[in-house]
């Protein structure tokens, strides 16, 4: 095995020992054959000294996944000013934003008078952070080729590591695709080697746009050309020849959007610095995972899941130096056009990814998208829909139908910025924005029709933007976020002292959220519609888009939660995420992007949501799903759109779509854990909805204004541990842990003194309400619990291109102490699954399924789904009658 393929920390380190000097390993011919110059106008770096490589030990990846290569399969490497966009066989785009340098570049091997692809031997992918890593493997060869893109600079370096038998030499090919980002365009192009920087120069006839690409060891280069006879499209250069032994090359990229000489200073700058710079680029990440909320958790994948979406999310931020930094929504390659995914500006996924970066502590963040978005508000308040990075070479906000074409981003400003107020303390932004705000606030109000609901048809598409769902008048998703932005924009009137405001908000929001649920509840469907059509006729479509008004809990348990286990079934959910309409439907497709889809965006909104109204299996089903999407497909990344058939993404999908990482972050901290922050009352609300199973975890730095929270749990048979650690400034924690229905509450102590406590209890949910100020330092809640039980079920993704296959458990409830726990459950005909049980000593018998027991006192629940003719997923009611509750002796002296 090659030695950048061994595991352990000195793989980090080895990572950045390149660059280094070729002389040992290409020998005295190659020497031979290296063109000399007087003066080289960049300069490889030295081979770092045993104490800097004793230091970059140190410096271990912060996160890395690896497998064998897919070579269909996106591949990146970003920073905020450019891109490497491509896929695991290693033909990769490059992009200095807004400008696209070529496409198509790959690597061929020459050895053994033999040309090699080196897509033919792509054999593992190593992805990390701030890089990623192809290796290929020939019979008498290795090279690793990392691509690497600093976070702040404009280009990038791929750095290729050798290790060889023979004398082989390495051939970097591309086509030259130089011109801005659709829609704006550079016109004549042109393309020439400089035999004194070693890299061919890119130019334009107005010499504004510049871009260098090369090597300091590069040789005998071949440039495009076209004749009446005959042409080529690719350009190549060759790096020098490697006699045998280890090495290491480099190719570096730069771009300016200032002219030659400055792209001549970034490609000299990355070529001698790009030691540091990946060192720095290693260091950012592992800072920022460190300076926002970090967990500890038994489910290991969910885990990583969550550290690689922070990573994900954050990389959305990209800096254009003609319009400004914000977040773009997603990256795919553009091939031939100048469209890479959907790496320009979008308000709406902006909007729903702050609320992401919000719950993780990144305010900074979230505080610069908000205001990139709302620079370009239209004079009306309307909200702009999408930026292209390319808008300001044309007629962008006038000429074009794309700006303002969505209705849902005016009323998700207003409902992003109150967030971002209350979770950062920032009352100054609410404050500088409430004439933007008030502004957003009018221009919604001017779309409601005369019943009083915010219209789509005329004003914006609201979620679905196309397809045989449409045209109808105002969805339930459109009226839903109208209704909350009225309750955001009167939080926010107050924090900014508009009292006046506020009062009349307060009284607005009063009147608009009953007539909108009673406009889209459809009663006897026990389900909300998923639109009025233009004669206001409710549109009987059961679909996810009815979980966003939950996600901020504006429905009441009544209407929720039989909407909610409605949509948890199998026609509604897939083993990968929800799908936006049944599969039942009449107009459903598995290929439909608005009409049969699954969207990790639609699979977020529903575990959120899920998990406020108690609803834990649906909701960690859709959390693992979408959590297990990052450790698939792109690495590190969660897919835009999958087909709803097939676990696999659509053909049109972006890999690597921000707010589809939003959504792993989300249902995780505001979902499962119930972290919610208000940092303008100084208060933390914690409500975890754990699987039974779950014994212990952690969650470290929760920042809730100057105060910095770190929570601990764990929980036994007999007791519930909470230990929290406060610095900073003064902090209120309201603990509401969940127990099943059968468990008994004794006794609650916080620091070792009794503190009285509320119970909820209803059939679907037991939560006790514990409430207190932490004192600096350590605190220690402590529940004495008795016949507290649960059941749990670890979900999977199926193998790639598989049908749904997995359980659905639909609704879990008991009535009381002294009823059985029935589980509704759904799975596919033929199949068998089996649940873990939490104090199987509870259990008397079951009914539907089969208990086994283990000789260390563990049990399982087993289920069998028996074929039934025309039903391809049957539902079977699990009944778990427990034994009658005893009261320990301990609670009866207390």
């Amino acid at each position: 095995m090659s030695p950048w393929l061994r595991a352990g920390v000195f793989g980090a380190a080895l990572l950045l020992y390149i660059g280094a000097t070729n002389a040992e390993a290409q020998g005295q011919a190659a020497r031979a054959q290296a063109p000399t110059h007087a003066e080289e106008p960049a300069r490889t770096q030295s081979p770092p000294s045993s104490r800097w490589l004793t230091k970059l030990v140190e410096l271990a990846p912060a996160l890395e996944l690896n497998r064998a290569v897919r070579p269909w399969e996106f591949l990146s490497a970003l920073g905020t000013r450019a891109s490497l966009l491509g896929n695991e066989a290693g033909r990769m785009e490059a992009w200095v934003y807004p400008l696209k340098i070529f496409r198509d570049f790959h690597l061929k091997f020459h050895v053994d008078g033999k040309t090699l692809a080196a897509d033919s031997l792509a054999r593992t992918l190593i992805t990390r952070p701030e890089s990623s890593a192809i290796v290929y493997t020939g019979d008498t060869f290795s090279v690793r080729e990392t691509f690497f893109v600093p976070v702040r600079e404009p280009g990038a370096v791929i750095l290729l590591e050798v290790e060889t038998e023979s004398p082989l030499e390495i051939e970097a090919v591309f086509h030259r695709d130089f011109q801005l980002e659709w829609p704006a365009a550079l016109g004549a192009t042109y393309i020439g080697w400089d035999p004194g920087l070693k890299a061919f120069a890119f130019g334009e006839e107005q010499r504004k746009f510049a871009a260098i690409v090369g090597s300091p060891g590069a040789e005998s280069a071949e440039a495009e050309f076209q004749t009446n006879y005959s042409e080529s499209q690719e350009n190549s250069f060759r790096l020098g020849v490697i006699a045998k032994g280890k090495a290491s090359q480099i190719i570096v990229i730069a771009g300016s959007m200032t002219g030659r000489a400055d792209a001549e200073s970034a490609y000299r700058r990355l070529a001698s610095g790009y030691g540091d710079m990946l060192r720095e680029s290693a260091q950012y990440y592992r800072d920022y995972l460190s300076q926002t909320v970090s967990v500890e958790l038994p489910d290991k994948e969910i885990q990583q899941a969550y550290d690689w979406s922070r990573i994900s999310v954050v990389q959305g931020m990209v800096s254009n130096p003609f319009l400004g930094t914000g977040l773009v929504a997603g990256y795919r390659t553009s091939g031939e056009s100048q469209r890479p995914g959907f790496a320009w500006y979008f308000g709406r996924d902006s909007f729903w990814t702050s609320l992401a970066l919000n719950a993780a502590g990144d305010f900074a963040n979230t505080k610069t998208a908000l205001e990139f978005v709302s620079k370009f508000q239209r004079e009306d308040g309307k909200i702009p829909h999408e930026i292209s990075q390319g808008a300001n070479f044309v007629n962008w906000f006038k000429d074009y139908p794309y700006p303002y074409a969505s209705a849902d981003a005016t009323p998700l400003y207003i409902i992003a910025a109150n967030d971002y107020v209350v979770s950062s303390g920032d009352t100054d932004f609410a404050k500088t924005k409430w004439a933007s705000l008030w502004k957003a606030y009018q221009f919604l109000k001017s779309t409601y029709d005369a019943r009083g609901l915010p219209q789509n048809l005329g004003v914006g598409h609201g979620w679905v933007e196309g397809g045989p769902l449409l045209p109808v008048k105002s969805e339930f998703y459109q009226s839903g976020l109208g209704a909350e932005a009225l309750r955001a924009l009167a939080n926010v009137a107050r924090l900014a002292g508009q009292a006046d405001s506020a009062g009349v908000l307060e009284k607005e929001f009063a009147k608009q959220w009953p007539l909108v649920n009673d406009s889209f509840w459809i009663a006897d469907k026990k389900r909300f519609a998923f639109a009025l059509d233009k004669n206001d006729k409710q549109v009987d479509e059961p679909t996810v888009l009815a979980t966003v008004p939950m996600w901020f809990g504006l429905p009441n348990d009544a209407t929720a939660i039989p909407t909610l286990q409605q949509l948890a079934d199998a026609d509604q959910q897939t083993d990968w995420g929800m799908r936006i309409i049944s599969n039942r439907s009449a107009v459903f497709s598995g290929g439909g992007y608005h009409y049969g889809s699954v969207w990790p965006l639609f699979t977020g909104w529903a575990s959120v949501a899920e998990y406020r109204y108690h609803q834990e299996f649906p909701a960690y089903e859709n959390l693992r799903a979408n959590a297990l999407l990052s450790l698939d497909g792109s690495l590190g990344h969660v897919t835009e759109v999958l087909s709803g058939d097939y676990y696999q993404p659509l053909s049109t999908s972006s890999p690597h779509q921000i707010w589809s990482a939003a959504m792993v972050v989300s249902p995780l901290l505001k979902g499962m854990f119930g972290l919610e922050k208000d940092a303008t009352k100084r208060a933390l609300t914690f409500v975890p909805h754990v699987p039974a199973d779950w014994t212990n975890f952690k969650i470290n730095n929760v920042r809730v204004g100057d105060s910095v929270v770190n929570l601990s749990y764990q929980k036994t048979l007999t007791e519930i541990t909470l230990e929290v650690t406060r610095t900073g400034g003064e902090c209120a924690l309201d603990f509401e842990p969940t127990l099943s229905n059968a468990a008994l509450v004794g006794r609650v102590d916080v620091n070792g003194r009794p503190l009285s406590y509320d119970q909820q209890i209803s059939a679907e949910h037991h939560h006790l309400k514990i409430k207190f100020v932490l004192k600096e330092g350590k605190n220690t809640v402590r529940i004495r619990v008795a016949n507290d039980f649960g059941v749990s079920y670890t979900f999977r993704l199926p193998e790639l291109g598989s049908e749904s296959s997995d359980l659905r458990i639909l609704s879990e409830e008991m009535g009381d102490v002294a009823a059985p726990m029935e589980l509704v459950t759904a799975g596919r005909a033929g199949a068998t699954y089996e649940l873990a049980v939490w104090n199987p000593s509870m259990i008397d018998s079951v009914r539907g399924a089969e208990l086994i027991k283990d000789a260390a006192g563990g049990a399982k629940l087993r289920i069998h789904f028996a074929a039934k003719e025309g039903e391809d997923y049957p539902h079977q009611r699990v009944v778990i009658f427990l034994h009658p509750p005893k009261v320990p002796r301990k609670f009866l002296k207390q």
